[in-house]
């Protein structure tokens, strides 16, 4: 199992340098590039961090995908997280697996897993982000911060309550949705450890100096530009 790899074990506690720049995957924003090729170019770009999501596709494509980008990511020294499924997850040694509020406890995704996967948990309140750190959560990510079209449903959290719940724990959080190069500085201000993307490097029409230039927007606010 994954879990008992000398290469995972090292992964916990996490870094939060390494959600720096999360890039999420997309296949419906991406101008008909395969995930290969956009996150080929998102890891030269400086992504830190990989989610493979493919919420309609079959357990057969997400395992052929994943086994694909989790070559990519090692090669890249970036991690690799699989949205929703733990079996994928596993089955292709990602590093993660990061799961919502609708899907398998963590808990028990935690006693399936073993100790060394790394566990992400969206928060979509303060109240929520407690209570998974205090299950055991690796990192949180978040409900959209800003309106975005992938998250239509739910109203943003906004960067007042996401400030709230870096603030109430000790765990990494990665901001996500409508984050892009004119507001990342924002959203960075509030003390999160990355910052999730979508559209902002998926859709972009050169995905490399996109997510270049989020990389540097994070290196020059950390004072390391």
């Amino acid at each position: 199992m994954a879990g008992e790899s000398g290469r995972a074990s090292s992964l916990r506690p996490l870094d939060p340098n390494r959600l720096r720049l999360y890039v999420v995957t997309d296949r419906a924003l991406a101008r008909g590039r395969s995930e290969v090729e956009v996150v080929r170019a998102a890891l030269e770009g400086g992504a830190t961090a990989i989610q493979l999501r493919g919420k309609d596709w079959s357990s057969r494509e997400l395992y052929r995908v994943g086994r694909e980008l989790r070559q990519l990511t090692r090669e890249a020294g970036a991690l690799f997280v699989v949205n929703d499924r733990l079996d994928i997850a596993l089955a292709v040694e990602a590093d993660g697996v990061h799961l919502g509020q609708e899907d398998l406890p963590l808990a028990e995704a935690r006693r399936l897993a073993g100790p060394h996967l790394l566990i992400g948990i969206t928060a979509e309140t303060v109240e929520q982000g407690v209570a998974a750190q205090e299950e055991g959560a690796d990192y949180l990510g978040t409900r959209a911060i800003f309106a975005t079209p992938t998250k239509a449903y739910r109203e943003p959290m906004g960067l007042d309550e996401l400030a709230r719940l870096v603030q109430a724990v000790q765990i990494p959080v990665v901001a996500i949705g409508g984050i892009h190069a004119g507001n990342a500085r924002q959203v960075l201000a509030t003390g999160v450890a990355g910052l999730g993307v979508v559209s902002a490097v998926v859709a972009a029409e050169d995905v490399r100096a996109a997510a270049a230039e989020l990389a540097g927007l994070i290196q020059a606010e950390r004072g390391e530009a």
